[in-house]
C-alpha cells in the first residue's frame, strides 16, 4: 500500500505546496492526482511523501500527445487531511488559507513556488547597470493570493503587489528585486531542500547578475 504518513517535515510541506498548485482531488473523498510535465516534479513529489507509485502519462484531451506525467493514488486519510488544511476537491476556486505550521511554511511556499510560481529578469537600458529581478505566484483564487501575500508579509516583511488577469481568470502576486531577493534566500535556505532544479538554476544565474551590484546576496 502507498498511503501516505500523515507527519509534518520541510519534505512533507513541501508535497503539500505541490498539491496546493498542481494535485487534484476526486469528490469521492479518496483519490488524488498529481500532473506535471517535469519528470523530476513527479519524483520530487515522490520523495516528499516517501512513495513510489508509478508515474503514468496522460494528455489534456481526448488522444492528445500524452505529454504530461501523472501520479494517481487512493487514500483517505490522507485526503480528509488535506481538505481540513484547506485543499478540497474544487481547490481552484475555493482555496484560500492553508493551514501550514510556521515552521515549515517556506517549505510549503517552494513548493508553490516549483508549481505555479516564476522569476522574471533583465537588464533595464533605461539606467545604467540596472539588473531587474521578479518573482511571482499565480492562482485562480483571489482569496489564495491575499493569504500568501499576507503570509510572506508577517514571516518575512515582503509586500509585493497583487494584478489580476479577468481573460486568463488569474491572479498574480509579485515581488520585485529586493522583495524577491528576501524570498528566494528563505525558500533556498538549505541547499539540499527539494526543489525543481531547472528554477533553482535560473534564480542562481540572475543572482549571479545581480551580484555584481549588490553583495550580499544569500543563496545556497
Amino acid at each position: 500500500m502507498n498511503h501516505i504518513h500523515i507527519q509534518w517535515s520541510a519534505n512533507f510541506a513541501y508535497g503539500v505546496g505541490l498539491l496546493a498548485t498542481d494535485g487534484n482531488l476526486s469528490r469521492n473523498g479518496r483519490n488524488i492526482t498529481f500532473v506535471s510535465k517535469d519528470l523530476e516534479q513527479m519524483k520530487n513529489f515522490q520523495q516528499a511523501f516517501s512513495i513510489r507509485m508509478h508515474i503514468g502519462r496522460k494528455s489534456r484531451i481526448a488522444q492528445g500527445k500524452k505529454k504530461y506525467f501523472v501520479i494517481q493514488l487512493s487514500d483517505i486519510r490522507f485526503h480528509t487531511f488535506l481538505n481540513k488544511i484547506g485543499i478540497t476537491p474544487t481547490k481552484s476556486k475555493t482555496i484560500s488559507k492553508i493551514d501550514i505550521p510556521k515552521k515549515y511554511i517556506m517549505d510549503f511556499i517552494r513548493g508553490c513556488f516549483d508549481g505555479d510560481g516564476y522569476t522574471h529578469s533583465y537588464w533595464d537600458k533605461r539606467w545604467k547597470s540596472s539588473f531587474m529581478f521578479y518573482l511571482g505566484f499565480c492562482s485562480a483564487s483571489i482569496e489564495h493570493v491575499f493569504w500568501l501575500r499576507d503570509t510572506l508579509d508577517k514571516i518575512l516583511g515582503v509586500h509585493g503587489h497583487i494584478s489580476s488577469s479577468p481573460k486568463r481568470l488569474c491572479h498574480q502576486l509579485r515581488y520585485a528585486k529586493r522583495e524577491a531577493t528576501i524570498i528566494v534566500a528563505h525558500m533556498y535556505k538549505y541547499s539540499d531542500s527539494l526543489s525543481l532544479s531547472r528554477k533553482r538554476l535560473k534564480i542562481r544565474q540572475s543572482l549571479g547578475m545581480m551580484c555584481k551590484q549588490e553583495k550580499d546576496i544569500v543563496f545556497s
